[in-house]
């Protein structure tokens, strides 16, 4: 048996198994490069495809995504005072609801002096206080009214009464005043007792002969003047035309100021104009929120 296991017949016949495996392992190999191949090709066709299918998908984002409002370059600051408030309560829920906000001037020792100055402080306004001074007109004059002549003392104790019967202050300005504001030194005393108090002070500017600015100066107070009047008529076409005004000064000098009166007319133009004028590019503020005036000296 063993002589039969050895002849070399017998080795002949084991050749065409080992030939059958090797033709099935390379069947195997050769499948499983043709499955890498075909993978990688699928691969690279869907990669192809994204690369291809992003930028329209970005483009077609950036065409419909909400693209942000452009902000207007600032044309200029634009401050409103309304003058008057104190006798009733007429304009009190108007002033709140304008779209902007505005310095409100107080007359002190009214009825309702307290609570326009709170409930519009409240609202976000700046509340300021409406000094009567002296006119040369002889006109009824308000309690408590500064007059040329008074001793500084007496002066102080008029602005300390005034200034609690309202609260809450950023500033004062002048009620009338023509001849109150053309007098150096009843305006020193004025402005001298203001800065010891750490407020400002508006120069309403109804006298082309004020001292104010010069007496500001001396006394080392924070001073700003009036632009331009906004309602001397109550007719909406001429308040219109007067803000048309403050808006080029403000477009001139970079910022202005308005004053106004507690009257229904001048309250609604405002609410009006003021959202078309913040379109055009113009920065509606209060007193404080502007430069102090440093340049225009009296005239």
């Amino acid at each position: 048996m063993r002589n039969r296991l050895s002849k070399p017949g017998m080795r002949g016949t084991q050749l065409p198994s080992n030939a059958a495996e090797s033709a099935r392992g390379i069947s195997i190999i050769v499948f499983l490069l043709a499955v890498i191949v075909l993978q990688s090709f699928v691969i690279f066709r869907l990669l192809a495809v994204r690369t291809k299918v992003q930028p329209a998908q970005r483009r077609q984002a950036a065409r419909t995504a909400p693209q942000p409002v452009p902000v207007p370059v600032c044309k200029g600051k634009i401050a409103i005072v309304i003058d008057d408030l104190g006798y009733n309560l007429s304009n009190l829920e108007r002033i709140k609801r304008l779209p902007c906000p505005v310095t409100v001037s107080v007359l002190p020792n009214l009825a309702y002096s307290a609570r326009v100055a709170s409930e519009l402080r409240s609202a976000g306004m700046e509340v300021i206080l409406h000094l009567p001074m002296e006119p040369w007109e002889k006109v009824g004059l308000e309690k408590d009214t500064l007059m040329t002549g008074m001793s500084r003392h007496r002066v102080s104790e008029i602005i300390g009464r005034s200034s609690a019967s309202v609260g809450g202050l950023s500033g004062v300005s002048n009620h009338m005043g023509s001849r109150a504001t053309e007098n150096p030194g009843l305006m020193n005393s004025v402005l001298c007792e203001l800065k010891r108090r750490g407020l400002y002070f508006l120069d309403s500017y109804v006298s082309s002969h004020s001292v104010c600015a010069s007496q500001a100066q001396k006394c080392g107070v924070v001073f700003y003047r009036r632009d331009v009047f906004i309602d001397n008529s109550l007719n909406p076409d001429y308040i219109k035309k007067q803000i048309g005004k403050l808006k080029a000064a403000a477009l001139r000098r970079g910022q202005a100021i308005g004053i106004g009166h507690d009257r229904r007319a001048t309250v609604e133009v405002l609410a009006e104009v003021m959202p078309q004028l913040q379109r055009e590019g113009y920065r509606f503020t209060v007193v404080s929120g502007l430069k102090p005036e440093r340049s225009r000296a009296d005239n």
